[in-house]
């Protein structure tokens, strides 16, 4: 038995991206993955080629501005597999524009999905981590919430916020339960919208010059599921070489 065999791994933001490498490569290591995401038809499909491997994956329309929808995943874990070990928070949106184009429905959707979101998947999972006497929170932020740049204030607000409250969880959390928080950096992934401003084209163009493959950060996310129970990585940052 490793430390992901046989794990059963809640995962959002699971039809694409790091969500979805995440998901293909601890499915290949034995974890049984459920799989949450807001587009039905990609999740079936990580679903399939997790199956023809060999692998076990439920999956559920899930929209994580909807604290019932976490509440839901969390839930089919339970009934399918009989526990749930570890909740990865992945979902995440990045639209980015100067704070002087008031883009306030895109600052309301981005709290909503990467502050909230993470909230309604603690409310979800606390409960049952404290009754069964083990779980694993990972929340994924970003190094956004290292280091500030122009046109990202409200995305990096989001995830310095994922920092603040993971940190706060695992100092209440005890002996038992584990959090980790990962900070990608330029990933190769769609959360970066494009608003059609030259200037905002030019800057999403220029991170995917040098971004990483999700797998990069699915890796690092295994990294700390695979620990012993008395061991807790509290955050694992990664970032491309070329990235400033």
């Amino acid at each position: 038995m490793t430390g992901i065999e046989g794990k059963v791994v809640a995962i959002t933001g699971a039809s694409s991206g790091i969500g979805e490498a995440t998901a293909l490569l601890l499915a290949g290591r034995g974890a049984k993955v459920v799989l949450g995401a807001r587009r039905r038809d990609r999740l079936e499909d990580v679903a399939r080629r997790i199956a023809d491997a060999g692998g076990e994956a439920a999956t559920l329309a899930t929209d994580v501005r909807l604290r019932e929808d976490l509440a839901a995943l969390v839930a089919l874990a339970r009934t399918r597999f009989g526990t749930l070990d570890v909740l990865v928070a992945n979902a995440g949106i990045g639209p980015i524009s100067p704070l002087d184009d008031l883009r306030v429905e895109d600052w309301e959707q981005l709290l909503d999905v990467n502050v909230k979101g993470v909230l309604y998947g603690i409310a979800a999972a606390l409960p049952g981590f404290r009754a069964q006497g083990s779980g694993h929170f990972v929340n994924v932020a970003s190094t956004a919430a290292h280091r500030i740049v122009p046109t990202m204030a409200v995305y990096a607000a989001s995830k310095t916020a994922v920092r603040v409250i993971s940190e706060g969880l695992r100092q209440e959390a005890g002996e038992h339960l584990r959090v980790t928080v990962i900070s990608p950096g330029m990933t190769d992934t769609d959360f970066a919208v494009d608003n059609g401003d030259p200037a905002i084209q030019a800057q999403i163009a220029k991170f995917k010059e040098v971004a990483m493959p999700p797998d990069a950060i699915a890796r690092a996310i295994a990294f700390a599921i695979e620990q012993p129970a008395g061991v807790d990585v509290g955050e694992v940052i990664v970032r491309p070489t070329a990235q400033a």
